[in-house]
C-alpha cells in the first residue's frame, strides 16, 4: 500500500510557506510558483504545492504566468495533479488577471497614441487561437466608450462587416472608431485582406461621419499601427 500522501503547503519548512512569507513581507516577495501554489493548495504524492505549481509554469513555456489564458481546462488536467476543480480556479484565475489589469488603467482611458492602445489590448488578444476583429469606440476627445467583438475567424483569418461595425458604432454614439484584430502567428504583419478591409471600412466611415482612425494589428509581444506606418491613413 503506498503510504505516500499528497504534501500541502504546511508540511513545507516554515521559512518556505508562501502564506508566511506573504503575511511576513508582502505578496510581491512571493516567486511565480509560490504564489500558483496558495491557490492550487495541495500537491501529491510526495510532490509539494510548490513543486506542482513549477510543473504549471514548465507548460506555459517562456510565457510565464500569461501562458495560463493560452491553455484551455484540458490541457492543464494533463498536468500530473491538476484535476477538474484546480484546472478551473487556474483558467479562472487568468481570467481575473485579464479583468483587473483592464479595470485599473481606468474606465475611460484616452486612446490617442497607437502604442497605449496595443498595450491596454496585448495579453487580452495576444494568446487567442483564432482571429478576432474588435472595434474600439471612441468619442470626440478620443476617450474610450467601449469596445465590440465583430468577427471571430479562423487561424489566419477574420471577416469584417462594415454594416455591422458601424450598427455597432451608432449604439455607443462613436465619433471615432479604431479596428484592432490580433494576428495567431505572432507576426502582426499587415496582409493584403487586412489593407483592403481596412479601406473599404475607412472610405464607408468617412461617408457616414464616424472616423476610422487607425487599423492595429496584435502579435506576440508586438503590433502594427497602419497610422503610424503610413498604410491608407
Amino acid at each position: 500500500m503506498n503510504n505516500l500522501k499528497s504534501k500541502q503547503i504546511k508540511d513545507l519548512p516554515e521559512d518556505q510557506r508562501p502564506y508566511e512569507k506573504c503575511e511576513l513581507y508582502g505578496a510581491d516577495i512571493l516567486a511565480d510558483a509560490e504564489l500558483l501554489a496558495v491557490i492550487i493548495r495541495t500537491g501529491y504524492e510526495g510532490k509539494t504545492s510548490v513543486e506542482l505549481a513549477g510543473d504549471i509554469l514548465k507548460l506555459c513555456g517562456s510565457d510565464g504566468l500569461t501562458g495560463i489564458c493560452n491553455l484551455d481546462i484540458k490541457e492543464l488536467m494533463t498536468i500530473k495533479g491538476i484535476g477538474r476543480v484546480k484546472a478551473i480556479q487556474l483558467k479562472c484565475i487568468g481570467e481575473l488577471t485579464k479583468r483587473i489589469s483592464k479595470s485599473v488603467r481606468g474606465k475611460k482611458p484616452v486612446f490617442n497614441e497607437p502604442g497605449y492602445v496595443a498595450e491596454y489590448f496585448m495579453e487580452e488578444c495576444r494568446h487567442k487561437e483564432r482571429e478576432e476583429l474588435k472595434v474600439i469606440m471612441l468619442n470626440s476627445k478620443s476617450a474610450y466608450l467601449g469596445d465590440v467583438n465583430v468577427s471571430v475567424g479562423t487561424v489566419n483569418s477574420s471577416n469584417a462587416s462594415a454594416r455591422e461595425i458601424f450598427l455597432e458604432a451608432f449604439k455607443f454614439k462613436a465619433v471615432f472608431i479604431i479596428l484592432l484584430h490580433n494576428h495567431p502567428s505572432g507576426d502582426a504583419t499587415p496582409s493584403r485582406q487586412d489593407i483592403e478591409t481596412t479601406r473599404i471600412i475607412k472610405e464607408a466611415g468617412d461617408i457616414i461621419g464616424i472616423r476610422l482612425i487607425d487599423h492595429i494589428i496584435i502579435g506576440d509581444n508586438e503590433y502594427v499601427s497602419f497610422s503610424e506606418k503610413g498604410i491608407i491613413f
